[in-house]
């Protein structure tokens, strides 16, 4: 399957986050999968593709035009798309993903994340939607979800469309079972039933 990897593109992270995405890299390779990615050579977006690439991978990457003027395009791509800006790059990604995995990253990733995760609560898909996570970065984000919850922001289901994880095994694992469709009643969407 297509899987979708949302990841740092910051070159000031710690070495253990470009290991991280070199061993994802080379999990998905082994296991039969492409890499649709943000299509760049820097930072983990680089070290992702690399890995599957030198795994025997196929990879697939989104890039906007303006990032291609600045010369980090991954012109190493099996397949390389170059959007005319960031919503067309994400529409892209997305039309061409099976899956999506967010790895730590910065706010692009949170971007990539919320929009993802948004339209699997409102039901508008059922791809599963993982976060991979060793050392606890979204752990405040998990908290602050929680806290929206317990006042009224959110429903229940916006815990049922995410999967997060610990480890690149336990990661897989939920990128490859069968995802539980989430649908929200009309009530939950704030419309009137009668």
């Amino acid at each position: 399957m297509n899987i979708c990897v949302f990841c740092a593109s910051s070159q000031k992270i710690d070495e253990k986050y470009l290991q991280l995405a070199t061993e994802v890299g080379a999990e998905l390779a082994q296991r039969g999968h492409t890499l649709v990615s943000g299509g760049a050579t820097v930072s983990c977006m680089g070290a992702i593709t690399a890995a599957t690439r030198a795994s025997g991978g196929r990879t697939i990457g989104v890039i906007p035009q303006v990032l291609v003027d600045i010369e980090v395009a991954d012109t190493g791509s099996d397949e390389l798309i170059v959007t005319t800006g960031m919503r067309e790059r994400k529409a892209a990604m997305d039309e061409r993903s099976d899956a999506f995995l967010v790895l730590p990253g910065g706010i692009g990733t949170l971007e990539e994340l919320f929009e993802i995760w948004t339209a699997r609560v409102l039901g508008i898909h059922d791809r599963p939607l993982v976060i991979l996570d060793p050392w606890g970065l979204y752990a405040p984000l998990r908290q602050l979800i929680e806290n929206m919850y317990d006042a009224g922001f959110t429903r229940a289901n916006v815990f049922d469309a995410i999967s997060w994880t610990n480890t690149v095994e336990e990661a897989f694992a939920h990128l490859e079972a069968t995802s539980t469709p989430v649908r929200p009643s009309v009530e939950e969407l704030g419309e009137s039933t009668g």
